[in-house]
C-alpha cells in the first residue's frame, strides 16, 4: 500500500475482510496518529482489538498512546493480562503515566498489576509529583554514559541499551559517584575519534531543571537554550529523569490553550472541542459571563448617576460606545504584549518601572495621535449631520445650512473636544492599567492570563465614563 492517509471506512473494510497483511503494511506507510484517529471513529471496540492482535508489538504501544481515553479503557477491559502487559512493556513510562491520569481508578489498578514491580514504583512516583511540574511530565528512560568511556565504547553502549530509551540524541555523562558531569549530543559522539574520551567532547556548560519546576518554566528553558532534552534533578541534585522536546511541544500547546481561554474568560476544556458536549461547554462559559455581568453593573451605575445630564445634552450618549470600545481595544493591545512577554520570560515584575516608562511614552504618543484624529473626525461627523444634537434643534439638513453659525461651531468644538480629550486620557489610562494588571498578577505568582481582555475592558469602561462625564461637567457646566 502506498497511501499516506487512511480513512475510518478504509481501515474498517480491511478489518472486516481480515486483510492482516494490508493492515500490517498500513503501519509502515501511515503515521500512527492518523491510524489512531481513523480507529477512534469505529464504534465496535472488538475491531480495534483485532488491529492490536494483528500488528507488531513495536507499533501497538504508540497506537495505544494516541487513542482516546474511553477507547483505551474499553481495550484494557477486553485484553488478557498477557496482551495488556505486552503493550505496557513497549510504552515509555511518561506516556503510560499520561494514560493513567486519564483512566478510572479500577482501570489504573489493573494496569499497575501488569507492570513489573520496579517499573510500578517509578510510575507511582511520577503520579505523585505535583501536577504540571517537571516531575509529572519527565521520562525515566534516558541514556547514561560513564565518564571513563571512549567514543567507541560509548557507541557500543548505546547500541546495547539505546533501543529502550526515550531519546539517544542527548545523553548524560555521570562520574563514578553517579553525579551528572556533562551532556553529550549524539552527533558529536559519532564524529569523534574512536579512542577519544567522552569527557573531551561532552558539554560541561549544560543546564538543568528541578523536579518541582513548573512545566512552563521547563519549556522556556528548552526553548531558550535550543535543547533536544533537559535533565531533571531532584532536590539533592541527582539526575532522575529528562524532559524531551516533544514533551515541550505538548506543554506549549496546553499552556497556550489555557492562556487564550483565560484571556477570553472561558475555563479551559479538558477534551478537544469536538469531544466536549454543549452542556459542558455552557458550564465553562456561564460562570465567567455572570462575573462580567456583575462587573458591568459599575458601568450602569456611572450612567445612572449622570442620567439627568445625558438627558440635557443627548449627543453625549452617542459617543459612549466609541469611548468604551476604543479604550478597551487600546488596553487589549498592551495586555497581549504584557502576557506574551511575561510568559516567555522576556521581562518580569523586577522590570516594572522600565516597562512603565516605555509604555507610558508609547501610550502618550498613541493617545495624542488618536485624540487629534478623533477631534477632526467627530467635527466632520457633526458638520455633515452624521451625528446630531437634537437639544439645539438641529437636524442634518439644518446643520449643513447653518454650518457657519457661531453657536453651531462652538457646539461642534465643545463636543469634539470633549470626546477627543476623553479618548486621549482614557487610552493612556487603559494602557497603564494593562501594564499594572498582568505585572501585579506575576508579582504575586499568579497567571497573568487571568487578568484578561474582558476584565480589562470592564475596568476601562468605568474609568472612561468617569473621565467623560467629569470633563463634560466642566465644559458644559451641568
Amino acid at each position: 500500500m502506498e497511501n499516506e492517509y487512511i480513512s475510518t471506512a478504509q481501515i474498517e473494510k480491511l478489518i472486516d475482510e481480515k486483510k492482516v497483511k494490508d493492515i500490517r503494511q498500513l503501519f509502515e506507510v501511515v503515521p500512527t496518529i492518523d491510524i489512531a484517529e481513523a480507529l477512534s471513529d469505529i464504534e465496535d471496540t472488538k475491531k480495534i482489538i483485532f488491529v492490536f492482535k494483528t500488528v507488531k508489538s513495536e507499533y501497538t504501544a504508540d497506537l495505544f498512546t494516541e487513542l482516546k481515553p474511553e477507547i483505551k479503557e474499553d481495550i484494557i477491559n477486553l485484553l488478557s493480562n498477557d496482551e495488556l502487559a505486552d503493550i505496557l512493556e513497549q510504552q515509555f513510562t511518561d506516556d503510560l503515566v499520561d494514560d493513567l491520569e486519564e483512566l478510572p481508578a479500577n482501570i489504573v489498578t489493573r494496569v499497575l498489576r501488569n507492570v513489573p514491580k520496579e517499573r510500578r514504583a517509578t510510575i507511582n512516583k511520577l503520579l505523585n509529583y505535583k501536577e504540571d511540574s517537571a516531575g509529572s511530565i519527565m521520562t525515566t528512560e534516558f541514556g547514561v554514559l560513564l565518564s571513563n568511556l571512549t567514543a567507541d565504547e560509548a557507541i557500543a553502549e548505546i547500541r546495547k541499551t539505546g533501543k529502550n530509551k526515550e531519546t539517544i540524541y542527548t545523553l548524560f555523562v555521570m562520574d563514578n559517584k553517579r553525579n551528572l558531569v556533562g551532556t553529550l549530543d549524539l552527533d558529536d559522539l559519532i564524529f569523534a575519534k574512536g579512542d577519544q574520551k567522552i569527557t573531551e567532547i561532552m558539554n560541561r556548560d549544560f543546564v538543568t531543571v528541578n523536579v518541582n519546576d513548573d512545566q512552563e518554566e521547563v519549556a522556556n528553558v528548552v526553548k531558550r537554550y535550543d535543547l533536544n532534552a533537559v535533565a531533571v534533578l531532584n532536590n539533592d541534585g541527582r539526575l532522575i529523569g529528562l524532559v524531551t522536546v516533544d514533551d515541550v511541544m505538548d506543554i506549549i500547546e496546553e499552556e497556550t490553550t489555557e492562556d487564550i481561554s483565560k484571556m477570553q474568560m472561558v475555563s479551559p476544556l479538558e477534551d478537544s472541542y469536538l469531544e466536549t458536549s454543549p452542556l459542558k461547554m455552557a458550564k465553562k462559559c456561564v460562570p465567567w459571563i455572570v462575573v462580567l455581568l456583575i462587573l458591568g453593573t459599575f458601568s450602569s451605575m456611572v450612567l445612572s448617576i449622570f442620567e439627568d445630564r445625558i438627558a440635557s445634552i443627548a449627543i453625549l450618549a452617542a459617543f459612549i460606545p466609541v469611548l468604551m470600545d476604543t479604550g478597551g481595544n487600546a488596553g487589549g493591545q498592551t495586555i497581549a504584549l504584557m502576557i506574551r512577554g511575561i510568559s516567555l520570560q522576556e521581562f518580569g515584575p523586577k522590570d516594572f518601572w522600565k516597562i512603565m516608562r516605555k509604555e507610558s511614552v508609547s501610550a502618550a504618543i498613541i493617545a495624542v495621535c488618536v485624540g487629534i484624529f478623533a477631534f477632526v473626525w467627530f467635527s466632520v461627523e457633526q458638520y455633515f449631520g452624521i451625528v446630531t444634537n437634537s437639544n439645539l434643534g438641529y437636524d442634518a439638513s439644518i446643520w449643513i445650512g447653518n454650518c457657519w453659525s457661531q453657536e453651531f461651531l462652538l457646539e461642534v468644538i465643545k463636543v469634539s473636544g470633549l470626546v477627543a480629550g476623553t479618548l486621549t486620557i482614557g487610552m493612556f489610562l487603559s494602557k497603564m492599567i494593562a501594564v499594572l494588571l498582568p505585572m501585579g498578577a506575576a508579582a504575586i505568582k499568579k497567571d497573568p492570563a487571568i487578568v484578561s481582555q474582558p476584565l480589562l475592558t470592564t475596568i476601562v469602561d468605568v474609568t472612561s465614563l468617569l473621565v467623560y462625564f467629569g470633563m463634560a461637567s466642566l465644559i458644559f457646566i451641568f
